[in-house]
């Protein structure tokens, strides 16, 4: 970062940062920021996990749906943020631990939006993070020496996302019939809120920047999925579940969670962030990525729940609930970031890869076929490289 004098309130200009800085990472305070979205990540997952086993397929996965934005949301945001105002200084810092805050809050309302569709906790520490960025957006905005664009778009963020956080508090005084309709299209309002802004200002993003912090997020996320089936399986042994039953659902766990790994770092992802519009892609497509991401394990906990039989759902339908995370990861990546580094000899093999795993569940040993199917699809993107010139 370019070095500026601090002001009598040991404050540093928030300026527009050099999106073409070298060697450019994450830092120590982003990586502690997403801390807390771990305790959040993993919450949603267990509660969908109950809500499945009880076979509350589509208020769990409804529930799940807008728990996840919330938290995803509020993650994508900051790091936008943060590639183009990152100051590091003690206000910049306090802000920040204070959306921290909002999250862990987000995180305790999770459990009422899934028992008894109560959405005020949640709603609250929602609140509390995107008026912390308000403050964030109005700081970039104040900054003289910001150029004329990035000024524009950071006073319609700030002005977008105050408007909706009203919105939002207004909701709670609604029916409880009209409560859903109206989260649906607040969600909808504020994803068209960068939007807005970009269209009416700009502000300076990092390529390289972005892309690591999603991968960090996306280790999260398949981090959660490899400790959640852990502990799933841990339990099943303790209750003298057969050894037989268990290898495979180990070995499904950690081969097919190794091979999302290996396909989401196969393209290079700073490639998918050359415009406003391929920007807006990579970021909200990710959203389907990271929920694909954080629902295996859950179907991965299913798995074992009917091993142990403890779940209300037949075999098939938790086959499912493995299958469908993985095949919606596939067509995410590849919408959001593989088709542009892909040959045809790729895009045909995750299709293909994506059609016997939503067939998987009907043949008589799936786990082992999807884990054959994932081994052979990173095989296939280990032969055929990516092309780093697409655009």
């Amino acid at each position: 970062m370019t070095t500026t004098t601090a002001s009598r309130w040991r404050l540093l200009p928030m300026r527009p940062r050099d999106p073409h800085e070298e060697g450019r990472a994450g830092s120590s305070l982003e990586l502690f920021f997403d801390l807390v979205f771990v305790i959040a990540v993993s919450i949603a997952g267990v509660q969908l996990h109950h809500a499945l086993a009880e076979s509350h397929v589509a208020g769990g996965v409804g529930h799940y749906a807008m728990a996840l934005f919330a938290i995803w949301w509020a993650w994508m945001n900051f790091t936008w943020f943060a590639t183009s105002f990152d100051t590091d200084d003690w206000l910049y810092r306090v802000l920040t631990i204070a959306q921290m805050g909002g999250v862990m809050v987000v995180a305790a309302g999770i459990g009422p939006v899934f028992e008894h569709d109560s959405f005020g906790v949640m709603i609250a520490g929602y609140v509390v993070m995107r008026l912390s960025m308000v403050v964030q957006w109005l700081r970039a905005a104040a900054t003289p020496s910001s150029t004329g664009e990035a000024r524009r778009a950071a006073l319609h963020y700030a002005v977008g996302i105050a408007i909706v956080q009203v919105l939002w508090v207004l909701v709670l005084l609604l029916p409880h019939g009209l409560l859903i309709p109206a989260v649906v299209l607040l969600i909808l309002a504020e994803i068209s809120v960068p939007v807005i802004a970009e269209q009416r200002g700009r502000t300076p993003w990092h390529p390289e920047h972005i892309t690591e912090r999603y991968g960090g997020f996306t280790l999260i996320l398949l981090g959660e999925s490899l400790l959640a089936s852990s502990h799933a399986i841990i339990e099943a042994r303790d209750a003298e579940v057969p050894l037989a039953d268990l290898v495979p659902l180990g070995a499904l766990c950690l081969i097919v969670t190794a091979a999302l790994w290996w396909i989401y770092f196969w393209p290079p992802h700073h490639e998918a962030i050359v415009s406003l519009r391929s920007s807006l892609l990579y970021g909200y497509g990710h959203y389907v990525i990271f929920a694909a991401a954080g629902a295996f394990s859950v179907g991965v906990e299913l798995e074992v729940d009917v091993a142990m039989g403890e779940s209300e759902i037949g075999p098939t339908a938790a086959a499912y609930a493995v299958s469908l995370p993985i095949a919606i990861f596939l067509v995410g990546m590849w919408c959001v970031v593989i088709r542009r580094s892909a040959d045809a000899v790729v895009s045909a093999s995750i299709a293909l890869a994506v059609l016997v795993v939503l067939i998987d569940p009907l043949v008589p040993l799936p786990i082992a076929l999807t884990t054959i199917v994932m081994v052979l699809l990173v095989a296939v993107m280990v032969w055929r490289r990516p092309r780093t010139s697409a655009r």
